[in-house]
């Protein structure tokens, strides 16, 4: 009888440690189980960065792509590429047991045939920002309950940049300018849906894609009553045919982010509510600067 109770204890265990393993379903169709909590983690997209660190598992990153920069607590770990050309090298060279990328990152493949779990996941809207959090604590053997609670800071915190707004600010039309090239941010993306739960009208309708290339005569022909941009969008604005007869830009009613700025308000993550409460604020400036503005 002694010699069983070790043998049955030991199979106890097997079926525990079996119990513990996770499915988790990313961007693609194949879904991919994980056997124990994750301890060495690269992220190759800064959103996911931002989402493993609000779920207050940063320490377990042991890399990054070079534009994840935020919390300032991750400066020192080492950068590997970005999603057009990730470092495989490096990457292996760490050895994580989990890597979270976009979809769209190049060279997952490679380092799926290298032995790798790569997790893709590309939020682009507020309910793919939910179910990336869901997904990510899942694979990380974090409680549901905790991205739950991340989910609602976030929805608090873009309701109350909503309430903010004056009644004139929400007569405004905007166009948002995620990329000088010029690519802009339609209704159909994260942040036109926040701009639709302001009450605030968006120039680039959902038909065009979330973030579409735009023709610049397209903005000269709508004529925003706000433009709001990043820093990098400053010089080109002007340059581009029409637009320095743009009602907005004449009556100096754009919103250039700085580089901080800029990155809060594109990533769909858990920093989405400080995104919101940036455009409230820029949404209410430029309606105090003409108070007949509006439609």
């Amino acid at each position: 009888m002694r010699d069983v109770l070790p043998c049955l204890a030991l199979v106890l265990c097997g079926l525990v440690l079996q119990a513990q393993a996770v499915t988790v379903q990313g961007d693609g169709p194949q879904k991919m189980e994980i056997a124990q909590a994750p301890q060495r983690i690269v992220s190759l997209l800064p959103s996911l960065t931002e989402t493993v660190c609000a779920l207050g598992a940063c320490q377990r990153l042991v890399g990054l792509d070079r534009y994840s920069n935020w919390p300032d607590s991750l400066k020192a770990l080492p950068r590997l590429g970005g999603g057009l050309d990730p470092n495989i090298e490096s990457i292996v060279a760490l050895k994580p047991d989990l890597v979270l990328s976009a979809g769209s990152t190049r060279g997952v493949e490679r380092l799926e045939s290298l032995g790798l779990k790569v997790l893709r996941l590309e939020p682009r809207s507020h309910a793919d920002v939910q179910r990336v959090l869901r997904t990510v604590a899942q694979a990380l053997f974090i409680p549901e309950a905790d991205s739950e609670r991340v989910w609602r800071d976030i929805q608090s915190g873009v309701q109350a940049a909503a309430q903010s707004l004056s009644p004139m600010a929400r007569q405004q039309t905007v166009y948002v300018e995620v990329s000088p090239t010029p690519f802009g941010a339609s209704a159909s993306s994260f942040i036109g849906e926040t701009l639709t739960g302001m009450g605030v009208g968006n120039i680039l309708p959902a038909t065009m894609g979330p973030f579409p290339q735009v023709n610049p005569e397209f903005v000269v022909r709508a004529q925003p009553d706000v433009i709001m941009a990043g820093d990098s969008s400053r010089v080109s604005m002007v340059q581009r045919p029409g637009w320095s007869a743009l009602r907005a830009i004449k009556a100096q009613r754009i919103c250039v982010f700085k580089q901080a700025e800029s990155d809060m308000l594109v990533r769909a993550g858990p920093r989405m509510a400080e995104g919101a409460r940036l455009m409230a604020e820029c949404l209410n400036r430029a309606a105090s600067t003409s108070p007949g503005m509006g439609r």
